[in-house]
């Protein structure tokens, strides 16, 4: 039975057990890339240095937020001539350095499983359907989305 292409989840995930796990399906595939995405520190609106306490809380819709990934995958599949492909996002508070989300992509040769992964991560960051507050001591504020994730994602045109 083939493994879930799509995780929500609290928990961290392990890069080397999803890799392995993914190549074990299938013995065609001659390439696998993958991106790890972390939370990355950020100064709080007020100017003020960033406290200890300080976290990314991300939130999801549960079900909707499967079902758009999946689509997304379905879409990269199409496009690209994949073996297999995992997607972990994490939700809840995450602290600095933490692992926020997975994408592997596995095909027969490397220039499908590159852009494939990169086309995924375009789409994941401004499509996937999640919600993130920095917060810290000193209040929080919800993240905004950016010209240049947009800019990014339509290089790739629209899902059918």
């Amino acid at each position: 039975m083939a493994a879930a292409r799509v995780s929500v989840q609290t928990d961290d995930f392990d890069l080397s057990s999803e890799v392995a796990r993914l190549r074990a399906q299938d013995g065609q595939i001659g390439a696998v890339v993958s991106f790890v995405g972390t939370v990355r520190e950020w100064l709080p609106a007020d100017g003020t240095a960033r406290s200890p306490d300080t976290c990314l809380e991300l939130e999801h819709y549960p079900g909707m937020t499967e079902s758009a990934i999946e689509a997304m995958i379905d879409e990269a599949q199409r496009r690209f001539d994949l073996r297999g492909v995992r997607v972990i996002h994490r939700v809840g508070c995450l602290a600095v350095g933490e692992q926020i989300v997975l994408v592997v992509t596995a095909s027969s040769h490397r220039g499908q499983a590159f852009d494939a992964c990169e086309f995924l991560m375009d789409w994941l960051k401004t499509q996937a359907p999640f919600w993130k507050k920095e917060i810290s001591a000193t209040g929080s504020r919800w993240v905004e989305a950016k010209v240049s994730d947009d800019e990014a994602l339509a290089r790739w045109g629209a899902l059918p």
